[in-house]
């Protein structure tokens, strides 16, 4: 049995918990002291690691009256959490009810929860009164005046707070001179907190609820004089060593490694965004984008052995991740010769874009077609694009070499789509190209350099010289799984479901 307890024992994952000190020296101690003693961590101490981080906070002593700036505390809860996110902490205890206003804010920039102190608080009033109770609260001017309570208790219950001359002498015994926050337990501030809770009673209160840490530190002397407040510092202790549900994931982030090049990551952007379902500025995804134009040229590399952008789209890939990126777009095709070797030194995945384009070609238009590839030198001499297209059962067709010096010229020439230009030379030499892979028998052609979509769009039905032709993005499609991956979308469409008309007309050539 002891052997079968261990096994269970070791496969329960560590819980590491960082605690906002600073908020209320002494209410943050006791919370500690609570969560050390609690009894799932004295069961098992070596499951629960805490990390207790306070620093002078300059605003902790000004009393939280109904007009209180929450600015400064902002600041200081943010950088204390975005601390403890970088030590790799699991989750962060805010003892506080006025910063618990603001935890929603904190925890949207954050990868890691913020615990909810309400949460904890509201589990145990749920199961102790009845739905319709009258709930008294002692708290601050300022929690009073923001609803806290009310937005968690007053759709089920009646709230009430104390008279206003009592309310008053809460807030003396609280943030005054010689007041509870200072370590003064009894004498004027208790009995001015006591006085309070009668008015609490007196208006018909069931129960009286904290809205002030520090209200656990004198709570077994109200007990003594018949007075019973939940100890929210022992509610919150026992709410974050329970086993639950685990919490909300933040809300996702897309990584972007941009500058490869740079129009070709605007252009990948535009598409997230007019893509993705949305009626307000907020239902967009997050996007954080690392635009490095000085990234070393990937097809230089793959072909004339020139700087190796290895480490470079690493670097760049590692500092997405560090800004908290769930998953990582590289809007560059050549780029992805280089993936598989960042990947494995990754812990965010790298939505590979090739083989999401493939897969997207097969689904629309079955595996029975020859599809043409217009990309770079580089890629096609890595193969990258023909291992996607041979593990889904399609056939490449790649342009001539004098074709192919067209593509190249339209990319990188002086009057090509990287020195800024869309009409002109560059689009003429890629619709060429692009007539040439139809003589050769595509029926598809994938535009793989995510340059050629600024001048040949994402088009079903093309029609060049007589050849009906599917073009097909690789960037949109990019932009389609980011979406999905973003929940904003169930599926990445096909051509016949696609989300919007933008770059889906018919394009023809007279």
């Amino acid at each position: 049995m002891r052997a079968k307890g261990e096994s269970i024992r070791n496969a329960l994952a560590v819980r590491k918990l960082g605690i906002v000190g600073g908020l209320g020296s002494l209410a943050g101690a006791d919370l500690f002291n609570k969560l050390v003693k609690s009894r799932a961590v004295l069961e098992e101490p070596d499951r629960y690691h805490f990390l207790f981080e306070q620093h002078p906070f300059k605003d902790v002593l000004l009393p939280l009256d109904e007009s209180a700036s929450m600015t400064s505390r902002k600041f200081y809860v943010f950088q204390v959490c975005k601390a403890f996110e970088a030590n790799g902490l699991d989750a962060v205890m805010l003892p506080c009810f006025a910063s618990q206003t603001f935890r929603a804010q904190i925890e949207a920039e954050l990868g890691i929860a913020v615990l909810d102190m309400m949460a904890a608080l509201s589990r145990h009033v749920r199961r102790r009164v009845p739905v319709g109770a009258t709930l008294g609260v002692i708290a601050s001017d300022f929690v009073r005046h923001c609803g806290l309570f009310e937005d968690h208790f007053g759709k089920d219950f009646s709230i009430v707070y104390p008279a206003v001359e009592a309310q008053s002498n809460v807030m003396e015994a609280m943030y005054g001179l010689d007041g509870i926050k200072d370590g003064h337990f009894d004498g004027a501030p208790f009995e001015a907190v006591f006085q309070a809770c009668l008015s609490l009673q007196a208006q018909g209160a069931t129960l009286i609820l904290p809205g002030m840490t520090e209200l656990s530190l004198i709570g077994n002397d109200l007990q003594r004089r018949g007075i019973a407040v939940p100890d929210i510092n022992q509610l919150y202790a026992d709410f974050a060593t329970t086993d639950r549900e685990p919490p909300s994931r933040p809300a996702f982030k897309l990584g972007v490694v941009g500058g490869v090049g740079p129009a070709a990551t605007v252009d990948f952007m535009a598409k997230v965004v007019s893509h993705t379902p949305a009626g307000k500025d907020q239902d967009h995804i997050k996007m954080v984008v690392e635009q490095n134009p000085q990234i070393p040229d990937r097809t230089a590399n793959l072909l004339r052995a020139e700087t190796d952008p290895t480490m470079a789209l690493y670097a760049a890939c590692r500092r997405l991740e560090a800004s908290g990126a769930h998953a990582i777009a590289i809007p560059c095709n050549t780029a992805h010769a280089f993936v598989e070797r960042i990947q494995a030194h990754l812990t965010v995945p790298i939505v590979n874009m090739l083989t999401e384009t493939v897969d997207w070609i097969v689904d629309a238009y079955g595996a029975g077609k020859a599809v043409g590839l217009l990309a770079t030198s580089g890629t096609l001499q890595s193969q990258v694009y023909h291992q996607a297209a041979s593990r889904a059962g399609l056939e490449l067709v790649t342009p001539g070499v004098d074709y192919q010096a067209m593509v190249m010229e339209a990319i990188y020439g002086p009057r090509g789509i990287k020195a800024g230009y869309t009409e002109g030379l560059c689009k003429e030499q890629l619709l060429l190209a692009a007539e040439h892979l139809c003589e050769l028998g595509a029926k598809v052609l994938i535009l793989g350099c995510t340059e050629l979509p600024l001048v040949l769009g994402h088009c079903p039905a093309y029609e060049l010289n007589g050849h009906r032709v599917a073009l097909v993005d690789p960037t949109m499609i990019l932009a389609l799984k980011c979406i999905v991956l973003a929940g904003k979308l169930d599926e990445a469409p096909g051509d016949s479901k696609a989300p919007s008309p933008q770059g889906f007309s018919l394009i023809r050539r007279f």
